[in-house]
C-alpha cells in the first residue's frame, strides 16, 4: 500500500527521512531509492507550529485562524511511501506524536518563494504563515500531530533554516554514534522484528536491488 504523508518539522530534511525509512545503511541513498519518492511543498491551514521545550523537533497543534493571522503550516508532502515506511516513522516519531488523516494544499513550483529544487528543499520560513497562494490540488495526506500536552511548548515558531543550520549536522548519524536517540529506535526496532519491515525496500534488500539494476543496465 502506498502512502502519502506530510511532514513539518525535521523530516523535511532529506537526510533524516532517508535514515528513518532506509536505515543506517543507506548513506547515502542511492539514485534508485531516492526515485521511489516524490517530494512536493504544501501547506496545512488551521494548524500551528511550535518549538518543543528543551527539544531539537518541532511540534503542530490544530489552531484556528485568528485576527492576528492564519494558523498554516508549510512543510513537504511525500508520496510513494510504503507500509514499511510508515512502520518506521511511527517509531521515530513516538508516543509523543499520533498520525492523523488531514488535508493539505500543493503549492505549485513557481510559489516555492526561490527555494530550489522542491524535490529537496523545503519553502523558506518566512512565508511560513499568512497569504500562502497556494495554487494546487488539495490531498489527503498523512501527518502526526503532537499529544504529549501544550505545557511541553513554546509559543515561537519553530525555525527549519535554524536547525539544518546549526543542529543537523551533528543530529543526524548514519552510524548509531552520535545519531539522535529516535534513529536509535527505529533501528532497534528493525532488529528486534527479525525481518524486513520496510517490504524489501532496505539498502539490500530485492525491491532495493532490483531497481539498482534496472537503472545500471538503462
Amino acid at each position: 500500500m502506498s502512502h502519502t504523508a506530510f511532514f513539518y518539522g525535521t523530516l523535511m530534511a532529506p537526510p533524516v527521512l532517508h535514515r528513518v525509512i532506509w536505515g543506517a545503511t543507506a548513506a547515502p541513498p542511492t539514485p534508485a531509492h531516492a526515485s521511489q519518492l516524490h517530494v512536493r511543498p504544501a501547506v496545512l491551514h488551521d494548524h500551528r507550529r511550535h518549538r518543543v521545550k528543551h527539544a531539537d523537533y518541532p511540534a503542530v497543534i490544530p489552531a484556528k485562524t485568528t485576527k492576528s493571522g492564519a494558523s498554516c503550516v508549510r512543510g513537504t508532502l511525500v508520496t510513494g511511501l510504503t507500509d514499511g515506511d510508515m512502520w518506521r516513522l511511527d517509531t521515530f516519531e513516538g508516543a509523543e506524536y499520533q498520525r492523523r488523516k488531514v488535508r493539505v494544499r500543493v503549492l505549485l513550483q513557481e510559489e516555492a518563494g526561490g527555494a530550489g529544487r522542491v524535490e529537496t528543499e523545503v519553502l523558506p520560513r518566512r512565508r511560513s504563515r499568512g497569504n500562502t497562494n497556494e495554487g494546487g490540488e488539495e490531498i489527503e495526506a498523512e501527518t502526526y500531530i503532537w499529544v504529549a500536552g501544550a505545557h511541553r511548548l513554546r509559543p515561537e515558531e519553530w525555525d527549519f533554516e535554524e536547525f539544518v543550520r546549526d543542529k543537523m549536522t551533528r543530529w543526524i548519524g548514519w552510524d548509531a554514534a552520535g545519531a539522535d536517540e529516535g534513529f536509535q529506535d527505529v533501528d532497534d526496532a528493525v532488529a528486534a522484528a527479525h525481518k524486513d519491515p520496510t517490504g524489501g525496500r532496505g539498502a539490500n534488500g530485492p525491491i532495493a536491488r532490483q531497481l539498482q539494476d534496472h537503472g545500471l543496465k538503462r
